[in-house]
């Protein structure tokens, strides 16, 4: 399946807006201040930062599970049902149910059953590399790959948009950049916006085409990276001079983030 070229980093149209975004827990609690972030069609967006600088906080606010304080989100457009797929940091995958039925859950919610949309599931196994699994249980996948079944599920409905909360975070290394390189083919096939949680430099530059980098106490943004390198991206790129240059970048911003001095 192939997608038209994305366009370049300011010309793209806007999918949502954060705008003076604030969120208060228990009266006391700031999670976000002043949360500003225009989040454009086609962007890989990483959130990078401490833990408690509220970026799961963020990703909850716009996946509506949760509701600012002061400001607003708004969706260009208004939000319909198809707008949104997320992945948690857990699977999160039913253990009763087969691969296929839990990637069927988002159109089960909307009351469609599984034969009217067999092709979709089927497509979306098949482009996380699991089609022949469409049959087996959780108990029966390593970490991986039930991360790929709840991925398949994210993105079914093809989504404008995607958010990712460290779904990575308790994988080993070698799993963890296979599915890097996964998920990015995997934009490209559907053309969705990705807004992805992490604590890790590394990752975040070779995934990204923006990096909002947070603080906390209260949670902000204090800095954007943009990554310039073309997609798609490879093991060339993560061993090549612009990669180190653009996690230092990136890890700088991040000790600033900390207070730490780089």
């Amino acid at each position: 399946m192939s997608r038209p070229e994305r366009p370049p980093l300011g010309q793209r149209s806007p999918v949502l807006e954060m705008i003076e975004v604030d969120k208060t827990f228990n009266g006391d609690v700031v999670a976000l201040k002043a949360m500003n972030l225009t989040v454009n069609h086609g962007d890989f967006i990483s959130l990078l930062g401490p833990s408690g600088c509220g970026k799961s906080t963020a990703l909850r606010l716009i996946a509506g599970l949760s509701l600012p304080s002061r400001g607003k989100i708004a969706w260009a457009g208004g939000q319909g049902e198809n707008d949104l797929g997320v992945v948690f940091q857990e699977p999160t995958l039913m253990p009763w149910a087969t691969v296929s039925q839990n990637v069927w859950l988002p159109f089960r919610l909307r009351g469609q059953p599984y034969v009217s949309v067999r092709d979709e599931v089927l497509e979306a196994l098949k482009l996380v590399g699991l089609e022949k699994f469409q049959n087996a249980y959780p108990r029966e996948l390593s970490g991986g790959m039930k991360m790929r079944v709840s991925i398949a599920r994210a993105m079914v409905t093809k989504p404008r948009l995607i958010l990712m909360d460290e779904p990575f975070a308790a994988l080993d290394e070698i799993t963890r950049f296979r599915l890097n390189n996964d998920l990015l083919k995997l934009k490209e096939a559907i053309g969705c916006t990705v807004i992805f949680v992490t604590h890790s430099v590394f990752e975040s530059v070779f995934l990204s085409d923006r990096i909002v980098v947070m603080a906390a106490r209260p949670g902000r943004v204090i800095r954007e990276v943009t990554v310039p390198a073309p997609y798609p991206r490879d093991e060339d790129f993560r061993t090549s001079a612009a990669y180190a240059a653009l996690c230092r970048e990136a890890s700088a911003a991040l000790h600033e983030a900390i207070g730490e001095p780089v």
